[in-house]
């Protein structure tokens, strides 16, 4: 079981112990290009592969695991379990792309998160659409929301780039791949 724990692919292109060595090394920049592979492979490049068949609904579900995902390993929560809501919250009022979200964080979460993602629909009155600005009201530009993510994830990438390796932003990054690696055990 060691060697299958071992061998699993945290992205297309790193094992646990492909990253276990990047740790032990302590190479920001490879690390970093792991977590935009990561994110992208997982989250955007999904959403984004066949315009024709795209659907604003599939793209907030997506990008609403995305946002409690990066806010997870910014803070170094091993889970998000009773912090969802938290984790939007601070998610909006740290990256400016979502500054517009600020405000309306609580009913975003209610009405948007868990609409979508427990119901299968908005709640509240909120909408989405994939034409217009990133937010009007109640009405969510899902396009605009995933390239805004994209953003947010290459801002991210770069702190880790430049942060030292005992910064608050690499303790809590670890923090989290180490229960991401946890995770993969048996």
């Amino acid at each position: 079981m060691a060697d299958l724990h071992q061998s699993t692919r945290l992205s297309k292109s790193c094992t646990v112990t492909r990253y276990l060595s990047l740790q032990d090394a302590q190479d920001r920049s490879a690390i970093a290009d792991f977590v935009v592979e990561r994110f992208t492979e997982r989250y955007l490049d999904p959403i984004e592969a066949d315009p024709a068949k795209k659907n604003g609904f599939t793209i907030m579900a997506v990008s609403c695991l995305m946002v409690e995902s990066l806010e997870s390993f910014r803070r170094g929560w091993k889970d998000t379990r009773n912090k969802s809501e938290q984790a939007f919250a601070s998610f909006f009022s740290h990256w400016d792309q979502f500054a517009e979200f600020r405000t309306v964080s609580p009913d975003f979460y209610r009405h948007v998160r868990c609409g979508i993602l427990h119901q299968a629909e908005t709640t509240g009155g909120w909408r989405i659409i994939r034409t217009g600005p990133i937010r009007n009201n109640t009405t969510i530009n899902a396009t605009k929301f995933s390239g805004s993510l994209r953003h947010v994830l290459g801002g991210y990438a770069s702190s880790l780039r430049t942060e030292s390796w005992e910064s608050e932003a690499w303790k809590a990054f670890r923090k989290k791949m180490n229960a991401v690696c946890d995770n993969t055990k048996a």
